[in-house]
Parts: structure tokens; sequence; C-alpha cells
């Protein structure tokens, strides 16, 4: 009886660990999901108070880092509500923004504090015909398709986003598509904070804007075989070009100061390794 029980006790114990961590995949999904709605609307205030305030938060976009919560809020508050809606919180009339989240894989550690997600975004924007003459970007629609592989947090007991990257991997003007995309669609930031009032803290070697077709870096290791995709294989030669004459492959590696202390570790669940023990936080 008493090894019965001992038995139950250590099952119900596995179930509760295993119901923690769906849960949290659950949250961390539903986080990301919410904040695509309220970046849908230019809700820029809601966007900014979902990320995390430890002071490693930070959003990696277009060749560029903004650091902290301060620059956090300097990309949304800054750079992009006065681009789109003028300084207001909230949508302005005839300007579409939404973004399509979808193809997610969430991996939360063992402690529950700390989470991985890659996820598509397609994305659909423009003005309508009517505000061509009073929104500056005039009469306009475009698509893009980007990748995210961020990182969560969990602050008192609150999923938050925590080290955001995302690459928008391609744009298409919505009459002539993808094919007749010129490079370089959106501006790099050439200039830094507070030289730029809205720029970022720092300017990074990760810039991937369509032709360019180098694979976004993947946080987990192959399901099956346990390896990683070998470096060579993240990058985009031309086409019978050898990969050592092709552009470097990308990097989830965390900028100066900040560190892993969990790095190297394993952890596993279901029988898989979940992510790359360089890439794992908590010891």
């Amino acid at each position: 009886m008493e090894a019965d029980i001992a038995e139950l006790k250590k099952e119900v114990s596995l179930l509760r660990k295993e119901l923690s961590r769906v849960s949290d995949e659950a949250e961390v999904r539903k986080v990301h999901f919410k904040y695509g709605y309220y970046l849908d609307k230019c809700l820029y205030n809601e966007v900014v108070d979902m990320y995390a305030d430890h002071p490693d938060a930070y959003v990696e976009f277009l060749g560029s880092r903004y650091r902290g919560k301060a620059g956090i809020k300097r990309l949304y508050n800054g750079r992009f509500q006065n681009t789109f809606v003028k300084g207001r919180n909230g949508p302005v009339h005839g300007f579409l923004l939404d973004h399509i989240m979808m193809q997610d894989i969430v991996d939360v550690d063992p402690t529950g504090t700390h989470a991985w997600c890659r996820m598509r975004a397609l994305m659909q924007a423009g003005t309508h015909k009517s505000v061509r003459d009073t929104h500056p970007r005039g009469h306009v629609q475009w698509w893009e398709g980007g990748l995210y592989e961020n990182e969560y947090l969990k602050e008192n007991g609150v999923w938050k986003l925590f080290r955001y990257r995302y690459f928008p991997f391609w744009h298409a003007e919505f009459e002539t598509g993808w094919s007749l995309t010129k490079e370089n669609y959106i501006p790099w930031p050439t200039k830094t904070y507070p030289e730029d009032p809205w720029g970022p803290d720092e300017i990074i070697e990760q810039k991937m804007l369509w032709p360019d077709t180098r694979v976004v870096p993947f946080h987990y290791p192959h399901p099956v075989t346990g390896k990683r995709v070998e470096e060579d294989d993240l990058r985009a030669p031309h086409y019978g070009q050898d990969s050592a004459e092709a552009e470097p492959p990308l990097s989830l590696a965390l900028p100066e100061g900040q560190e892993r202390k969990g790095e190297g570790n394993t952890w596993s669940n279901e029988g898989s390794v979940r992510v790359l023990p360089e890439l794992v936080e908590n010891q």
C-alpha cells in the first residue's frame, strides 16, 4: 500500500509539472497574440506595457536594438506612434496595419519563468484612397512577412515580452508582388539615440531584407535528431555559389553586458531537448 501511495504521489507531481508547463505555454502564446492585437490598432501605450521591466529587456529590429524600457518606449511611442498616427494612442481613420500571428512554437523552461517563441507574422498595411492627401504615407498598400525569435519573462507571476527579435523577411507592393520589390525596402537606422531622438541605442550587423533569404536561427535543436542546423546552412548564397562567399549567418546572441546563467545546460521534456544549451537562461 505504501509503495502504491508513493507511486501515486510521484505521478501527481509529474502531472502537476506537465500541467504547469502546458499552461505557461498557452499563456506565453496569448501574451504574443494580445501584443499583436494592440499593435494592429496602434495602441502603443498598451504595447509598451506588455514588456518586462527587467533592465535586459530589448527590441531587435532592422539591424538595431532598443534597450531597456526607455529604448522600447522610444521605438513604439516615438518612431511608430509619431510616424503612423501623429502621436496619438490608437488608430487613425483609413490606416491599416493588421498583423496575423501564426505557426507559433513555444518552449517554457523548467523554472516556469523564462520562455522562447518562434512565430511568423503576415502583415497587411496601407491607406485608403480617401486619406491620400492627409496621411503622410499617401495612398499605398503593401504586404510584409516576418519571423520572431522572442524570449519571454514571468515577472511577479505575469508573462511579459522580454527579448524581442523581429526579422521582417519580405515586403511587397500589393499591385506588383514580391518579385519586383526594391532592395532595402525599409530604410535602415543610421543614427543612434540621442543624435536621433527616436533612434536605437545601438546599430548591429543583423541586416536582412528580401531578396536576402538567410535563415533566422532556431532556438531549438532538430526534434528527431537533436542536432542544430549547421551555420553554413543558415546562409543564403546565390544559386551555384559557395556558401563561404555569402553573407554571414544571423545570430541570436545577446548584446554586450548580458549573459545567460544557464548557458550550457540541457533541459528536455517529452523526450526532446527543447532549447539549444547556449540559449538556456536559468540554471
